[in-house]
């Protein structure tokens, strides 16, 4: 009867073949994924982790392989990629496209996406819808919004919503207008107490992590050691539980100024420069492409043609 249905019948007893007793499947091992757990767990234990921004294939598929725990595809984009001034002109559409690209080269690292500028603005409804598009299209992992007290009530209903929530307080560089620059925060008592505030109300509504940009390394240890989520420093001291920079000012490849909490491990900017500077000088004196770069015809063809 099983022969007739189609199947096979199978000898439970009998030894089946396992593919990956080839040694051609064999694979290294892999650091496992990184999902909202690991971060937890990494805070209890003390553990620091890294998270740095990718906004391509490519690049992606670099940072994830060298181990890093946290992707954020930012809408640092804006600046290091399109050239904008500031963060603000950089669209919905312009953060999921750079997503779609930086999930496909992403295998360990969770993946975060930004809530653009204008996104999370108008309603909450709208939010959700602009949040769920960020996770359903583009493949993110969780979203990051701008701002403290008065993202409380979006913070809780994106959470309600089963979207995992990283804010973001401090230098918010979307509000570059409101601040007057890009300046450190909350140097007085009162801006201190504040910031401090706004992180424990943003824990309280459901955030999992919580970016701490410019602002004073004591006030970021304080934060770090009184909320039980992750908090993710950049240009806020050693003390975060996790540290977040813009992969483009780690390797040269920004232009300017750099702000003080960058360090430069690289200056591939340099190495690009020389490699294109080598190769138009090959290519000006004749030596690119040389012959075992070029193709040719074979001698049939070049008899028939009546080339020598």
């Amino acid at each position: 009867m099983i022969a007739d249905c189609g199947f096979v019948s199978v000898n439970p007893t009998s030894e089946i073949p396992n593919p990956k007793s080839n040694m051609a499947y064999l694979q290294p091992d892999k650091p496992e994924k990184v999902y909202l757990p690991a971060i937890r767990t990494a805070k209890e234990k003390g553990e620091k982790l890294v998270c740095l921004t990718a906004y391509d294939y490519p690049t992606a598929r670099i940072v994830d392989e060298a181990g890093v725990d946290m992707i954020l595809v930012g809408d640092s984009i804006g600046n290091v990629i399109h050239g904008y001034g500031n963060t603000i002109p950089v669209s919905l559409d312009e953060i999921v496209s750079a997503l779609i690209a930086v999930k496909r080269g992403t295998e360990h690292a969770m993946v975060v996406a930004d809530l653009p500028y204008g996104t999370y603005h108008v309603n909450a409804d709208e939010t959700v819808r602009n949040a769920l598009r960020l996770m359903k299209y583009g493949g993110a992992e969780a979203v990051k919004l701008e701002g403290g007290r008065n993202r409380v009530e979006l913070v809780k209903r994106l959470v309600d919503e089963e979207i995992p929530v990283v804010a973001h307080i401090g230098l918010t560089p979307q509000s570059v207008y409101k601040l007057g620059g890009y300046r450190v925060q909350g140097r007085t008592a009162d801006a201190a107490k504040r910031l401090i505030e706004d992180a424990k109300l943003l824990e309280e509504a459901g955030a999992f992590a919580i970016v701490l940009e410019l602002v004073p390394h004591e006030v970021a240890e304080i934060i770090t050691k009184e909320v039980k989520i992750s908090t993710i420093g950049i240009g806020a001291g050693a003390e975060c539980d996790i540290q977040v920079l813009v992969l483009h000012d780690l390797i040269g490849m920004t232009f300017g100024r750099q702000p003080r909490f960058v360090r430069q491990y690289a200056n591939l900017r340099e190495v690009m420069t020389g490699a294109i500077q080598n190769w138009m000088s090959d290519v000006k004196k004749g030596e690119y492409p040389n012959e075992k770069e070029s193709y040719g015809l074979t001698e049939e063809t070049k008899k028939e043609l009546e080339i020598e």
